[in-house]
């Protein structure tokens, strides 16, 4: 008898309600053993997708969710309406330049995806690509890149309609489409110098590791393509790049912890790759082209970074001549070489800074910027020769803006200034600080708040969202959807916790591998320390977080229960140990560098104490939204949908659990600003509907 599932998704209709039961999976019982440890999964079978009684459970926990959210229809509209207020439904970007042209990226009202114009010579604004277009009838479309021909001629794209993130690159001559399709990439491509030869990486189709680089004469078929290197060490995935002398094209191979690059002669469409620096266990590096020889960022004997020369490749790395030293208090984070002067990132306390440094004289200067919440880096930089560079600002309180810095004169003008379409906007309304929060070990955590001017603190709900994963750092940053938080009064803040580089590379190393609980104490610390200092009611503190932010989500629900009245957990990894364990699964054996492998028991052991799947037992749960989708790559669908099935069956309390699969969609969610914009609305609509009451 065909097995279905035990769960119930009947809707009954009560006084123009709509009231729905919790679905309930049914318990297929599979022992997973390790180590001569046994751990019982019974919902492992989750996994088998395509499967009907999958795509009946996922319909049936889709179904919950929308008769949850009918309740919250109108605030849901609300927030939409208010977005559509004060986000301009023709938004445009700042004016970028590639290849000597001028282009622009425009939104069009009542239209979901992005417009690119081109400046031509007449400074005249011509139509370039049209997303639009090429979505058309496809429930899921993503743009990944994009670059020109040197001689402008040709347009190279490659396009997800997926979500999987498996990418096709085509190419347009003309605004016709060519005969040329690569299939299964990772949508980064490359074009030589003779304006027919593009470089690009291919995927594992199984794993969806980035391990092949290949190179594509157009006009051939891709079977025809030359294979350039291949990455055999399965920790190791590839990228390619190219230095902004247009002379090199780059091969990077890296893991978490060790990197390897190779250079290729651009001017050649038959040169073969050359390894710059001999990989070796930790040492990660990048290189930049300048006439006069190679800089290169290097962690060697830095652990936050130092800068080195080279006049040609070099045979090692002492042969280096050193020229910014390590400073222990200061992460060096990125490197542009130009064909005057260095433009260093530095990370200090926390704070971006850019630094000018002259390649002539080696005199040094900063771009000046005030506060303590902000973000500061880099726009589209093409001119290696440039006199001017451009970069960004952007602050918790105030839209980001394009500066333009004169590197002879040393003077800043905004180039290009984003505005809200609300003219009642004022970024004088709001203000934003940095706080430290105190850690059970005493470390202090930093922490980004803003709210409104006039919000009673000690009354106000907290929104908390952390990550903490891969050494990212989350940016402060403005975003116009968060003020309808702020002005219903709400105080939100982003938790710096180890994991991340923001006080550079020794916080990453103390919240990964066998440290990594620090990151999901430090983000319950932070939570306790602004409800205990009276920056919020300590009663209404919610969580959001997403992927590995998403674990930190499952880790704190097991940790800290009692500290948070909902949780927003986005995509999230939460069966770490199962998914660790399986080398079959995408990008698992990378993962080992950040993680650590299971297969050692120490690792094994360690992963099992915070692993959320594995830690869920009865007690009383915060309400919670977790979201999915079911092409999802990074974090396969299984992972969330398992959790709450888990979660359903012992959990003590009725507060919401509301889990949504959306079927067309991957690890961003689904695709079009005014998908990506109902996403962030029913996310708020949850969280303001625990504040007034509605639970069911």
């Amino acid at each position: 008898m065909k097995l279905l599932l035990i769960f119930t998704s009947l809707l009954l209709i009560m006084q123009d309600q709509i009231i729905a039961q919790e679905p309930v999976a049914p318990r297929k019982d599979q022992i997973l053993e390790k180590h001569g440890h046994q751990r019982q999964d019974p919902y492992y079978w989750l996994r088998e997708r395509d499967t009907q009684p999958v795509l009946d459970y996922l319909q049936a926990e889709n179904t919950y969710a929308a008769a949850y959210f009918k309740a919250l229809d109108p605030l849901v509209n609300c927030l939409l309406e208010e977005f559509e207020q004060r986000i301009d439904p023709n938004e445009t970007s700042a004016p970028y330049v590639i290849n000597g042209y001028q282009y622009q990226s425009r939104n069009v009202e009542g239209q979901d995806y992005q417009q690119i114009f081109r400046y031509e010579l007449d400074g005249k604004a011509v139509l370039f690509f049209d997303e639009n277009q090429r979505a058309k009838g496809k429930p899921f479309y993503e743009l990944a890149a994009w670059a020109p021909s040197p001689d402008n001629q040709l347009l190279a794209v490659s396009e997800d309609f997926m979500g999987r993130r498996k990418y096709e690159i085509r190419f347009r001559s003309n605004g016709k489409y060519l005969k040329d399709v690569l299939t299964e990439t990772s949508g980064s491509m490359v074009w030589a110098k003779d304006n027919k030869t593009v470089y690009y990486t291919k995927k594992d189709p199984e794993t969806l590791r980035e391990y092949l680089v290949y190179r594509h004469q157009i006009g051939t078929p891709q079977s025809a393509d030359e294979l350039i290197y291949e990455e055999k060490d399965d920790k190791f995935s590839v990228g390619i790049g190219k230095t902004l002398t247009n002379a090199y094209i780059l091969i990077y191979s890296y893991s978490s912890t060790t990197s390897e690059i190779q250079v290729i002669d651009a001017s050649s469409a038959k040169a073969l790759p050359k390894v710059f620096l001999a990989r070796k266990a930790g040492h990660i590096y990048e290189v930049e082209h300048h006439e006069n020889g190679f800089y290169i960022l290097s962690n060697d004997n830095a652990v936050n970074n130092r800068i080195l020369f080279s006049k040609d490749i070099p045979k090692d790395i002492a042969s280096c001549q050193e020229v910014v030293k390590h400073n222990p208090k200061v992460l060096i984070e990125g490197l542009s070489v130009f064909k005057r002067h260095l433009l260093i990132e530095e990370r200090d306390n926390g704070l971006l800074k850019l630094k000018l440094k002259n390649v002539a004289d080696g005199q040094e200067k900063y771009i000046d910027v005030d506060g303590e919440t902000y973000y500061l880096g880099l726009a589209t930089n093409d001119d290696y020769t440039a006199s001017k560079i451009y970069y960004v600002f952007n602050s918790m309180t105030t839209p980001a803006r394009v500066y333009t810095y004169d590197l002879q004169t040393n003077q800043r003008e905004i180039f290009f200034e984003k505005k809200l379409r609300d003219p009642q906007f004022n970024p004088e309304n709001y203000v934003s600080e940095r706080v430290w929060a105190t850690a059970n070990d005493g470390t202090q955590i930093p922490v980004s708040i803003v709210y409104k001017k006039g919000t009673v603190l000690a009354k106000a709900p907290l929104l908390l969202y952390g990550y903490g994963s891969y050494g990212y750092t989350i940016p402060d940053i403005f975003s116009p959807t968060r003020v309808s938080l702020l002005d219903r009064g709400f105080v939100f803040a982003t938790a710096h916790i180890r994991g991340c580089k923001y006080l550079g590379e020794e916080w990453y190393q103390d919240g990964k591998f066998d440290k990594k609980i620090n990151t999901f104490t430090d983000f319950i610390n932070a939570a306790e320390y602004l409800g205990h200092m009276g920056y919020c009611d300590p009663a209404r503190i919610y969580a959001n977080g997403g992927s590995a932010g998403g674990l930190l989500m499952g880790a704190i629900a097991n940790m800290a229960p009692y500290l948070f009245k909902g949780i927003v957990s986005e995509v999230p990894f939460v069966d770490v140990v199962t998914t660790m364990l399986d080398e079959s699964i995408p990008l698992t054996t990378g993962e080992y560098e950040e993680w650590g492998n299971p297969t050692d028991p120490h690792y094994y052991y360690y992963l099992l104490k915070y692993s959320p799947y594995d830690n869920l037992h009865a007690m009383a749960y915060p309400a919670m939204y977790v979201t999915s989708g079911y092409h999802d790559s990074q974090v396969q669908y299984w992972e969330p949908a398992k959790y709450v099935a888990k979660l359903r069956t012992l959990r003590t309390n009725n507060a919401a659990l509301i889990f949504e699969c959306n079927m067309d969609a991957g690890h961003g969610g689904g695709s079009g600003r005014s998908t990506e914009r109902l996403e962030r609305a029913k996310m708020y609509a949850f969280i303001l509907g625990l504040e007034q009451g509605i639970t069911h």
